[in-house]
Formats: C-alpha cells, structure tokens, sequence
C-alpha cells in the first residue's frame, strides 16, 4: 500500500503536534508517537507496481499544485479507534485531492481505495489512534478543554510505502497560484 499525504506548515504542524502530544499523554497511548507519525492528511492510498512511475508523475504535478490554506474545524472520530481533526473541504483542498486522483490514473496497474475518491474523501488528521474506549473518551476529553478552529498551509505533499512505514519522497509545493 502507498500513501501521498500532505504537509503543513511549521506552526499548523507544531499545534496539531501539541495535541498529539497531550492525548498521548492524558490517556496513555503513544502509538503514533511510537512510530513517528508527522501531521499530515492522507490525500490517497493505493496499490501499484510502478512505484518509480508514481514518483515522477507526484514531482511533476508538485510543481503546479501551489501551497495553499486549510482550517479545522472540529474533532470527529472514525469508530472505535481513531479521533482526528477535520477540516473544511473547501476549494484548494478539492483542487489538490483531484490533481492527485487525476495524476494516479495515469498509471495502468493502480487500484485507488474508494475512501480517498473523488467525492469519497474525508480530509482529516489523526491525533490519536488504536485508542480503547476509555482512551476514546479521555481523548475527547482533551479536545473539550483545548480545541478551538484554527487555519494553516499546506507546504508539501509526500508519497510513503506502509507496512513497514517507508517514506519515499517528498515535494515543496511553490507559492499559490491562482487556486
């Protein structure tokens, strides 16, 4: 399995970090902590072959996608053992998620997850995962006391192998254009 996933800001990232950080802390569990998880949102996960193929078209693309600003908005959970952060899908997002689509179905031999095509696709990032019920709650619990909107841009986009996690190569994204 791939990933591309999208990178933030240094302060977008040091916040959503803090959270990482205290839900890890309030409930005990540190796994994404334990295995290095970076802030991000996962644009697209996929199966292919041509891993070398999905590098070049991912370079290329990177350089007219632009930078761009992002906001979440509210906590929310994917049942029963992950809370993230979710946020607005507003126009440079949509724009971005199908540049990516639309550069992936250039390769013959690739099979899309349904959870990240278009008009499938919950942007969110994950703050706390493998989390039990107990977790859960005490998790939700941090996110009442802390949580508030806030805005940031997203600077690069990524491509990584999962199992074991290997990131592979990751692009800066220039200054917004005209999205």
């Amino acid at each position: 399995m791939y990933l591309i996933s999208a990178y933030f800001d240094n302060m977008a990232a040091f916040r959503i970090r803090q959270y990482m950080n205290q839900v890890a802390k309030r409930t005990g569990n540190t796994f994404l902590l334990d295995n290095d998880v970076v802030p991000h949102i996962t644009i697209s996960a996929f199966q292919t072959k041509q891993e070398n193929h999905v590098i070049k078209l991912l370079e290329q693309r990177a350089g007219n996608l632009g930078k761009g600003t992002i906001q979440w908005v509210s906590p929310g959970v994917f049942f029963p053992h992950v809370i993230y952060l979710g946020l607005v899908l507003n126009e440079y997002l949509h724009t971005l998620s199908m540049n990516i689509y639309e550069c992936l179905t250039e390769i013959e031999d690739i099979t899309i997850s349904p959870c990240y095509q278009p008009f499938s696709w919950l942007p969110h990032t994950t703050i706390g995962k493998m989390l039990t019920k107990e977790e859960m709650h005490e998790a939700f619990r941090v996110l009442q006391n802390q949580f508030g909107p806030f805005s940031g841009q997203i600077t690069q986009i990524g491509l990584a192998k999962t199992n074991p996690y290997e990131n592979l190569a990751v692009f800066e994204l220039p200054a917004l254009k005209n999205i």
